[in-house]
């Protein structure tokens, strides 16, 4: 009797353990891939009412701007109509281009030859957003500030 119960929780020990392995490295839910390869697409920022931002080439080619929600909320943010723009991604069609994830850091101006990174800064809280909109603290409307990227 005492060899059945043995063998009753020797069999219960494997399957456990092997139920738990199962789980432990079953393929997880994963972020949408992206493509391992981006490319640029650069020109002036052209933000038009109700109408999707877009990139004017150098060609005069309008290429429509799409990405995830905080890269749409910055590609609408009106004082960055016009400027000298680049954005990382790729493109889903001739005349449409995917940008890159917001959290990727895909958007940047060029200004006076310089790639500078679209941030927006709280002068009253010292607080960098990478949004448009109100400190997330005192509620001020924070400013546009291009500033040079981190080095790597």
């Amino acid at each position: 009797m005492n060899g059945g119960k043995i063998e009753e929780m020797r069999r219960l020990a494997i399957f456990l353990l092997a139920t738990f392995t199962v789980v432990c490295f079953a393929d997880s839910p994963k972020a949408p891939a992206t493509p391992s390869t981006s490319t640029t697409v650069h020109g002036k920022l052209i933000q038009r009412e109700n109408q999707t931002p877009a990139i004017e080439a150098a060609d005069h080619k309008l290429i429509v701007l799409a990405g995830d929600e905080a890269t749409v909320h910055v590609l609408h943010d009106k004082r960055l109509a016009g400027l000298d723009f680049e954005a990382k991604g790729h493109f889903t069609a001739a005349d449409r281009f995917q940008v890159d994830p917001f959290y990727t850091r895909a958007l940047y101006v060029i200004q006076d030859g310089k790639r500078l990174m679209v941030t927006y800064w709280c002068e009253i809280c010292s607080i960098r957003q990478y949004e448009p909109g109100p400190c997330w603290c005192c509620q001020r409307e924070t400013k546009l500030d291009l500033h040079e990227p981190d080095p790597e």
